[in-house]
């Protein structure tokens, strides 16, 4: 996709994901089935610690480090109805504190449907563009996020994938893992595709 090769792809049909997905609290994850698909659930909100103030739920995808990529994915929002209602993804994920995510909101302010750096500080929104929110229902959606690091720019596409919902440009981090979650609700994740360049982690950090 957009030149880049396919690598990662997870429908959750086989295997134990716990293998395959590193979470920030494994307890808040589970294997579950719909109609005969399974999908990878964050079933449970455990607030679970945090170097700085960035969202508790997490779960990134071992062993693949990547520059620019696409992160492409199905999810379903599980939580109530209410204005931060809110699924997240992650990208150029290095560590707890050093990480981009874009949060899905139901109702946009300073801290909800950006996008957002964590760099040692308390999460700063850095989108250029957003809307007034992210219509959740009980359905499943469509997510895409593509990140160039030459540029720097970040897109995110939900449901439609012609016009991006959110955009941004930042060229603090040039590689890290990808990954799924929330801030502080719930949803389930299925047919996780990333495309991308991938990288070995740095033996001299420099972020």
């Amino acid at each position: 996709m957009l030149g880049l090769p396919l690598v990662l792809r997870d429908n959750f049909e086989s295997g134990d994901p716990a293998t395959r997905w590193e979470a920030s609290d494994p307890k808040a994850w589970k294997l579950v089935e719909q109609n005969g698909n399974k999908v990878w659930s964050q079933f449970q909100h455990i607030v679970t610690k945090t170097p700085v103030r960035s969202p508790f739920n997490r779960t990134v995808a071992k062993d693949v480090l990547v520059g620019s990529c696409v992160l492409d994915v199905k999810l379903q929002s599980t939580a109530r109805d209410y204005p931060h209602r809110s699924l997240c993804l992650f990208f150029g994920y290095q560590d707890p504190a050093h990480m981009y995510y874009v949060h899905l909101g139901q109702k946009t302010d300073d801290h909800a449907n950006q996008i957002f750096i964590v760099n040692d500080e308390p999460r700063k929104k850095i989108s250029t563009k957003t809307t007034e929110g992210t219509r959740w229902d009980n359905e499943w959606h469509h997510v895409r996020v593509v990140r160039d690091v030459d540029s720097g720019k970040i897109e995110v596409f939900f449901d439609d994938l012609k016009e991006p919902v959110m955009t941004a440009v930042d060229k603090t981090f040039a590689w890290g893992q990808v990954g799924i979650g929330s801030f502080d609700d719930t949803g389930n994740f299925d047919d996780v595709l990333v495309y991308g360049t991938k990288v070995a982690r740095p033996a001299t950090e420099v972020k």
